[in-house]
């Protein structure tokens, strides 16, 4: 075994050992699809957003820095295919059209919830790793292009 490698499956002494490849990686499983559906950035914060209440289509997309309306839409219209999503239309004119979470996501919020709490308390280590790793590629690329004018 490589010198540094757990023999243990994982190195998180306080979580479960879970198998990552539990489900089938070909890209038509279900289980990959609903995991690439519930963890897009767009869905993510829809489904945060109509966690809170019912909101209208204009209300998400000014909530939601950075969203077109066309992919808005097709944001709204996956979560709502995947059960996640009620979308209810109002008879009047103009038009209204609300969209709030069903039972199904409901159940999928508290772990969203989790992960913006995770990400909220972790931010600042993450941005300094990352800044740590950035120099330490930036000084690797500097030596790289001394050594490389030197032959």
């Amino acid at each position: 075994m490589e010198e540094g490698t757990s023999e243990e499956p994982t190195h998180c002494d306080d979580t479960v050992p879970y198998d990552a490849f539990q489900w089938d990686s070909r890209e038509d499983c279900e289980v990959r699809q609903i995991l690439d559906r519930v963890a897009d950035k767009w869905s993510l914060l829809v489904i945060s957003l109509v966690g809170n209440r019912t909101m209208r289509f204009t209300e998400l997309r000014r909530a939601i820095d950075g969203i077109s309306q066309r992919m808005l839409t097709v944001t709204l219209r996956h979560l709502e295919r995947d059960g996640l999503v009620e979308r209810t239309v109002h008879p009047v004119v103009p038009p209204r059209v609300d969209y709030t979470l069903t039972p199904l996501g409901c159940t999928l919020l508290e772990t969203i919830q989790s992960l913006v709490r995770w990400t909220e308390e972790h931010q600042s280590e993450v941005a300094r790793a990352r800044m740590s790793y950035d120099r330490a590629r930036a000084g690797v690329k500097v030596a790289q292009a001394g050594t490389a004018s030197k032959t």
